[in-house]
């Protein structure tokens, strides 16, 4: 009687495991962009950056990222998520948000803030283009 009860417990949680790592997966597919007013959200799991548009000091282009330590994120395949630190030296000691999903296609570096930095792009290229032209209208809206 005893090891029926406790085939049935077994296989609740390997089937709430299988559910969570499911749910998991599905949130850190992709980066999720919400445009709302003067500011934009981003979401991938469970990093998340909301960034005004008056905060963008400037908005460019790069093929690859500079080598950084992660603090804490994930990197599989050609994905990379989280929060990374530039190496340290003097003059910097600063967070950089990574919300990359493709890692061969160009990259969107935003810098905000003054010094903080963003690095993201889309899966599909031409999702990471229509997300640049929207930083530089915005930015030209500003001046």
């Amino acid at each position: 009687m005893a090891l029926k009860n406790t085939s049935w417990l077994r296989n609740l949680i390997l089937g709430l495991t299988v559910v969570v790592c499911s749910i998991a997966f599905a949130v850190h597919y992709k980066n999720w962009t919400t445009v709302k007013g003067d500011s934009i959200t981003i979401v991938s799991g469970i990093y998340y950056k909301k960034i005004k548009f008056t905060e963008v000091d400037s908005v460019s282009f790069v093929d690859r990222i500079p080598p950084m330590e992660r603090l804490n994120g994930f990197s599989a395949f050609s994905k990379g998520k989280g929060v990374y630190r530039e190496f340290k030296d003097s003059l910097t000691d600063k967070e950089v948000y990574v919300f990359v999903d493709n890692f061969e296609q160009q990259k969107i570096k935003l810098v905000y803030k003054d010094s903080l930095k963003l690095y993201i792009n889309h899966k599909d290229s031409l999702e990471t283009q229509a997300l640049w032209s929207l930083f530089k209208s915005k930015m030209l809206l500003e001046d």
